[in-house]
């Protein structure tokens, strides 16, 4: 359907005068959505002109300044989501994206005829997400029922203000946290704190900057991934934050460069979606609420948010029904069924719905198909419309700040309550969002007053932490008028201590996620004290260190949010970025552990090499270490013209001269061998040197954190086995990855559109499909000991069928509460009430504000939707993960010492699959991964390893049925192996 043109998500018409009006204009102009199936969707390539434009402007404008507003933080210069960057070296990209941005304004301008703002009244044309009302209500499980219970009896004593204080946020830097809510004094609900992120806790200190989420995948380790969320959520609760806001599992990482991809754990749905609920786990078992987040397909930073990049709209992620559920959707899906307590949904729209705003998304498939029992937060200004947004499933926003940074004008608050007043939002929506918000606390058991002290004035409780100052005694209302002061950074050290110290945990994470990828002739591990050839002979073994990231730069806390590049890179930068306590650099590590007596280290930390030194530097050494490394991160900040994505794949700073320089020179001409190693957001292209015959050994140590330079002198000298697999596959260009792996750097209209063409073929999966050789496949890495895969053996635990189980009567009934519409006098200011400047009330200034009429809901918001099939238990019909077939491995040490292995399970469905719904012929990826385990083994020692595969793993999504089926015709072949391309062992089902 071909949306009026009264219909917006630009939320034009919010600050109408008329309170019944404004929700009016709301809805309709935030509706995206349609009659279509998002499984009907056509994808439509770009109009031919608006790639043109894009050249025409590249070719014509070679100068242009981009105005950007800049956010000085009163007592430091911490910088937040709000804060528009400062450029630093902006490059031609970064100037032609502008200009490209400004010259499709100003021909749409012309075009319409109609004034300076009417793009910015414009609107995506086409919804293609179809509606899904009302929203479902929570409290459908039996393991969320006593949370149910206790929620329900306090809500029944909540007044409406109080209903509209724990459903949205305060606004930005109102309080100490990066999301604070208001709380419900008159039943004892604390405001609660939500902070970021998914490395460590932001703008925190004495707290640990952890592995990145991309090492954390790398390692493969189901336990270590459940231990890092334990100790990220603990030092989450000693600083007293209710929310964290990770981990992170969108983007998933279909394009190598994205911004963010190095948040989560990589480009695989099943090792994303392990990964994901190990830590949530072990966040929640802290007694803290976890956070899954973008929701969804919010895949690259350019123009994933309005006006960022001068657009009035965020860019549409488009994508059909199948390619959600069994990518994107997918880790989602397993958090869920994990228990988190919250979902955040992200900044894009979703086949031109915003995800904030998109019932299918959040009503039919989050809360219903998937039976999401917690609640769903907006990213931080992801929210788009006011009663809409709440009616498709939005339970809290955040900040709290509407359309703008901290201008007091929210899309709830005192919004929300004139819409419950007025009637445009039914009472029982209302009361179904406080209810999750409060079901989540008392499910991780916050109301324990022990554990969770209240906050002042009643307790001492709260967060001990200022996001916003580093001195102990500062504002408790930054970003207000408001001068009080008080104590607000107590400095507590949550790290841990002694053996628990998460410092030797970060440690472990990062020198298990450290992949080797190449290592001839065995020269790794290393010796500390050099070859005995050399100390027989009583000469000093030399070894030259070069490369600006073996060394500390400026410290690592030197940019904002760590959005610079320079020293070692331990962190991408950005909101999921974390404050370091120390930074173990490379050279300081590698001078520790060599023995002064038998080795001389010379040191070299910059990545331009002197002329005149060369010949004493480089042809001086035995063996010469170079450091390189590629970085990217959030698209609010931007480095060197890199603005949040990659321009490439590429080394930065130009690693890769700086690789062939000393390659070249070692030793004079080459005589002497080299170890590279990478730190890096992900995939880096390697071909200009990786060949070379004195490159030894290639270590991509990805980002390790507070602890870098020890994990990764465990590695080099053997202390530990190197035990990474890569996350992400390695391809010899960016090309390689095909048009489905290339960003948007240009917007291609008002509304810039990406298409997701390649569906189901992102990273190993499109390698395969095209027969390209990569440089490294997904799942690679090299031990230091040798393994044998032998002995598979396929039981069947379950006969194939096609379809799950019946859906299943709900297993709880949802709380009920009477839908009376409040007297709008128990909403007014209390008498003689200071407003500070921009903080988010729950109050209205007059009854007379209070319009009635008829609301225009949503089209289709009357349709009694058909539960889902696929439904019926968190993370969906219970059935879904019934084992049917059991792969059993021998997997035998054949090497000389102590190693770990990670035996992964391929799945290649059988050929010539019709989906009888539809007649269409199924395309399946070659092979697809299922299960994994890492194994420990002694030298000769071995071990029947045992992964199971249920339902789900052997099922495609139907877009017909819009469910789970299972081939029951052919044969699986099961293949079981060290990588995706290296599986000795293959059987059938």
């Amino acid at each position: 359907m071909t949306r009026t043109n009264g219909q917006s998500p630009t939320r034009e018409g919010l600050l109408h005068d008329r309170p019944q009006q404004k929700f009016h204009d709301d809805a309709q102009r935030s509706s995206t959505e349609s009659d279509r199936r998002l499984d009907e969707l056509e994808l439509h390539d770009s109009h031919p002109k608006q790639g043109m434009l894009a050249r025409w402007a590249q070719r014509w404008f070679g100068k242009y300044q981009a105005a950007e507003q800049s956010y000085k933080d009163r007592n430091d210069t911490r910088r937040g989501r709000l804060r528009k960057q400062k450029s630093r070296g902006c490059c031609s990209r970064y100037k032609i994206c502008f200009i490209t941005t400004g010259v499709l304004l100003a021909l749409f301008l012309l075009l319409s005829g109609s004034g300076a703002f009417w793009v910015y009244k414009s609107a995506p044309k086409d919804g293609q997400s179809p509606p899904w009302y009302p929203s479902p209500r929570g409290g459908t499980v039996t393991s969320w029922q006593e949370s149910y219970k206790k929620a329900e009896v306090m809500v029944k004593k909540m007044t409406l203000v109080e209903k509209v204080n724990v459903t949205s946020g305060t606004g930005w830097s109102q309080d100490l946290c990066v999301g604070n809510t208001a709380p419900a004094n008159g039943v004892g609900f604390p405001a609660l704190c939500l902070q970021d992120g998914p490395l460590g806790l932001r703008f925190v200190d004495h707290s640990t900057a952890f592995p990145a989420g991309i090492t954390v995948g790398a390692t493969w380790n189901k336990d270590l991934m459940y231990r890092k969320g334990k100790a990220h959520g603990l030092e989450a609760k000693l600083k007293g934050v209710n929310v964290l806001l990770g981990p992170s599992m969108g983007p998933l990482g279909r394009m190598p460069a994205g911004g963010r991809n190095w948040e989560a754990f990589g480009p695989d749905p099943v090792l994303q979606a392990v990964a994901a609920s190990e830590e949530i786990k072990g966040i929640q078992d802290s007694g803290v609420i976890a956070t899954a987040k973008h929701l969804v397909a919010n895949e690259q930073e350019h123009f994933r948010q309005s006006f960022e990049w001068g657009l009035p709209n965020a860019l549409s992620s488009n994508l059909d029904d199948r390619t959600l559920h069994e990518l994107y959707l997918w880790p989602f899906a397993e958090s869920i069924r994990a228990g988190v307590g919250s979902v955040m949904c992200s900044y894009n729209l979703i086949n031109n719905s915003y995800a904030c705003g998109n019932s299918k998304l959040m009503n039919g498939i989050l809360k219903d198909e998937l039976g999401f029992q917690g609640f769903v937060q907006s990213d931080w200004l992801a929210q788009r419309s006011g009663v809409a947004s709440a009616l498709a499933g939005l339970d809290m926003t955040m900040p709290g700040d509407g359309l703008t940074w901290m201008n007091g004008n929210s899309l709830f608050g005192p919004r929300l309550t004139e819409a419950a007043l007025n009637g445009s939002i039914p009472m029982e929506r209302l009361n179904d969002m406080v209810t999750r918000v409060v079901a989540a606390w008392y499910q991780l058991k916050q109301d324990n007053g022990t554990q969770w002290p209240p906050p002042p004035p009643g307790g001492k409780g709260g967060p001990n932490f200022s996001s916003f100052t580093n001195d102990k005694i500062g504002l408790i209302h930054p970003g207000s008028d408001d001068k009080t002061k008080a104590e607000v950074n107590k400095f507590i050290d949550v790290q841990g201590k002694g053996n628990n110290s998460h410092g030797r945990l970060a440690r472990q994470i990062a020198s298990e996620g450290t992949v080797l990828v190449k290592n001839e002739g065995g020269i790794l591990p290393l010796k500390r004290k050099g070859p005995n050839s050399k100390r027989d002979a009583g000469v000093k073994y030399r070894i030259g260190i070069f490369g600006e990231d073996a060394g500390p730069g400026d410290g690592p806390n030197a940019c904002p949010d760590r959005s610079c590049n320079q020293g070692t890179l331990g962190s991408g930068w950005g909101s999921g970025a974390a404050d370091f306590p120390y930074l173990v650099t490379p050279v300081e590590a590698l001078q520790s552990a060599f023995d002064s007596e038998s080795v001389e280290i010379t040191s070299l930390l910059s990545n331009d090499i002197p002329v005149k030194a060369s010949s004493s530097l480089l042809h001086d050494q035995d063996l010469c270490l170079v450091f390189v490394n590629s970085d990217a991160g959030e698209g609010f900040e931007a480095w060197n013209g890199v603005r949040g994505d990659r321009n490439d794949l590429f080394l930065q700073k130009g690693g890769d001269k700086l690789v062939e320089k000393v390659a070249y020179g070692c030793g004079g001409k080459g005589q002497s061998e080299v170890i590279v190693v990478v730190h890096a957001v992900g995939p880096v292209v390697l071909e200009r040197w990786v060949d070379f015959p004195n490159v030894k050994a290639v270590i991509l140590a990805n980002l390790p954190g507070e602890e870098s330079g020890h994990a990764l002198a465990d590695v080099l000298f053997g202390e530990v086995d190197a035990s990474g697999r890569l996350p992400y596959t390695v391809g010899k260009s960016l090309s390689d990855y095909g048009p489905g792996g290339q960003i948007l750097y240009y917007p291609n209209g008002v509304v810039p559109q990406q298409d997701f063409k390649e569906r189901l073929y992102i990273d190993y999966r499109h390698f395969d499909k095209h027969d390209i050789t990569p440089r490294y496949e997904f799942g690679f890495g090299l031990s230091y000991t040798t393994f044998e895969f032998s002995n598979l053996t396929l039981t069947e635990k379950k006969p194939k069928s096609a379809l799950p189980a019946p859906r299943a009567d709900a297993q709880a009934v949802p709380p009920t509460y009477a839908a009376d519409i409040p007297d709008p006098s128990t909403a007014l200011f209390p008498p003689g009430f200071r407003k500070l400047r921009n903080r988010i009330y729950p109050y209205i200034s007059s009854t007379s504000e209070i319009k009635h009429g008829k609301y225009p809901y949503p089209k289709g918001y009357d349709l009694i939707q058909p539960l889902s099939p696929a439904g019926g238990a968190q993370g969906g019909n219970p059935d879904l993960f019934t084992p049917h077939l059991a792969v059993s491995v021998n997997l035998k040490n054949t090497g000389s010492r102590k190693g770990k292995q990670v035996v992964q399970v391929y799945v290649s469905f059988p050929d010539g699959v019709v989906d009888t719904s539809t007649g269409d012929k199924i395309d399946f990826p070659i092979r697809q991964l299922r299960g994994f385990e890492k194994i420990e083994l002694d030298a000769g020692k071995s071990e029947n390893v045992e992964i199971v595969l249920t339902r789900k793993d052997l099922s495609y999504w139907s877009r017909g049925l819009g469910n789970w089926v299972m081939p029951t015709e052919g044969k699986f072949t099961i293949s079981v192996g060290a990588s995706s391309r290296d599986l000795p062992v293959n059987g059938q089902w």
